[in-house]
Order: C-alpha cells, then structure tokens, then sequence
C-alpha cells in the first residue's frame, strides 16, 4: 500500500504512524508544505494522511500552499481514497466537505477525555474503543460537522472531537498518533500557546503522562489504521 502524507511544520510528524506503516511493510511518501515540495498525482497513491500544525485552515495569505492541499483533499476524497485528518487536518478536510471552522470556545491542549457518540460505539471503525477514554489535545480551532457525515466523539471542551465520512474518511481533532517524543518536540515550538486557561495544561503535567498513557493511544491509532485497511 502506498500512504502519502502532508506535512505542514517540521516538529508534527506522523508518530506512531510511522511505525505501524514500517511494521506493515507500505510505502510511504510525503509533502512538506513547509519546504513547497510538490504533491503527487492522486492515482499514486492509496492513502492519504493530512498531519496537524500551529496554522489556521483559512490563513492562505500566509501560507499559500493551504489553496493546493485543499484542492488535492478534495480530489482524494472523490477518488476514493482513504484519507485521515489530524487535528488541522481534520479541520481542512471539514471545510473541503463543506463544514466551517472558526475558532473554538475554548484552546484544548492537554490530556483530556473524550466521549465516543452512539453511532461511533456501533461502528466497525470506532466500536473497539473504551466509550470513555483521556487523549491528547492541541488545538484552538474547532469544525463544525460535514454534511452527510457523522459524529464519532466529543469532549467537555469541543463538541466535535472525530468525524467519519463515507466510511473512509475520519477527521480526528485530537492527537492519539503522539508519542512522547513527539510531545517533547512539539512543547518548545508552541510554548507560546501555553498560558493559564481551564483547558491547557503546563507542559510539566502533559509531559508526567505516564508511558502507558502514551501506550493507551497509540493503541487507538493503531486499532483504527487495521480497521482502515
């Protein structure tokens, strides 16, 4: 299988992705956005992974290569390929499917739980997952949900956690792909970000996550990329 992914800065990388797709034997190829590196033809490719990062889907003066991975999402999903979002991700690939993103209530960033909704707890992609369980938060945008696509999870922050569309399409705000050592590269770029707020930890307490923590999640990421395939 041939996986692609898109990567917006170079501290969010694929995480324990990485290691199962090794494990697995695929091929796997990247964009850096963050160094224009060009995009492949869709019909390369089986999968495509869409990463998080500090931007906002709707700053392209900024960042003008925002205009050409959301036309790219937009082709994979009407190629039917299998595409997943992580957080920005899961952000861009609401807004090509027609759910608006704007900032959230509340900036999310920590370890904090999640509810899986019904239909996710009935799902071949979700259904083995805890209906309760705590993962790892970074964001301060939220999605509002695609039409014809449904709800997997909220939390007492966000009421949008996961989506997933046509069965093929997931669209996760949260990060259950980190290790540890992706949350000790990600602390000192963003350090900005952690300021006093009902919903972010210091970097102190998300780093005092146990290693099973860390185990619980990735877990959950590898659970669902098996389901994928």
């Amino acid at each position: 299988m041939k996986i692609h992914y898109f990567q917006h800065v170079p501290f969010e990388g694929l995480g324990c992705i990485e290691t199962w797709a090794a494990e697995k034997g695929h091929a796997v190829t990247a964009t850096r956005f963050y160094r224009d590196e060009p995009t492949p033809a869709v019909g390369e490719i089986d999968w495509l992974i869409v990463m998080g990062g500090p931007m906002n889907i709707y700053e392209e003066a900024d960042y003008p290569w925002l205009t050409r991975e959301k036309q790219f999402i937009r082709e994979a999903i009407r190629a039917g390929k299998v595409v997943i979002g992580i957080c920005l991700g899961a952000q861009l690939i609401a807004d090509v499917l027609g759910g608006p993103v704007t900032r959230s209530a509340h900036k999310e960033i920590g370890w904090f739980p999640i509810e899986l909704t019904e239909e996710a707890r009935k799902s071949e992609l979700f259904g083995f997952l805890p209906p309760c369980f705590t993962v790892l938060h970074w964001h301060g945008d939220t999605f509002a949900l695609p039409p014809d696509a449904v709800r997997i999870a909220r939390s007492e922050a966000c009421e949008n956690q996961a989506f997933v569309y046509d069965g093929r399409v997931v669209g996760l705000q949260f990060h259950i792909e980190f290790t540890r050592k992706s949350l000790d590269t990600i602390i000192p770029n963003c350090a900005n970000e952690l300021v006093e707020g009902k919903y972010i930890q210091a970097a102190e307490e998300m780093q005092g996550q146990t290693d099973e923590g860390f185990e619980q999640i990735n877990a959950a990421m590898r659970g669902l990329l098996e389901r994928l395939s």
